[in-house]
């Protein structure tokens, strides 16, 4: 599943990289995520679309990276029986190999 995105730039300082040890080709993930995190926390995104700024494969592994931040989680069992029938749907409705029927 692809999804149109937003490139903005943010500018750092040259010492940025060394000071961090991250290299050029992490900063993506070592910005969104964190980003992704405290919008959640703000209440400004919900727990999907934090797990889609945040590059996450799903909402499991967003809940992980919350967890990591130590921020609280408003994801109720409600929440997670929702989600369990939409994966239940998804998988009946996809043929082998992930196509749809």
């Amino acid at each position: 599943m692809s999804m149109e995105t937003l490139e903005a730039t943010v500018k750092l300082p040259c010492s940025f990289l060394t000071a961090t040890k991250l290299k050029e080709d992490e900063l993506d993930e070592f910005i969104r995520r964190p980003l992704a995190a405290e919008l959640y926390k703000e209440g400004k995104l919900s727990l999907g679309k934090a797990a889609e700024v945040a590059g996450a494969r799903n909402k499991w592994e967003m809940l992980m990276i919350l967890n990591e931040k130590g921020i609280p989680i408003d994801y109720t069992a409600k929440d997670a029986e929702k989600d369990l029938k939409t994966l239940r749907f998804k998988a009946i409705h996809r043929g082998p190999h992930g196509s749809r029927l």
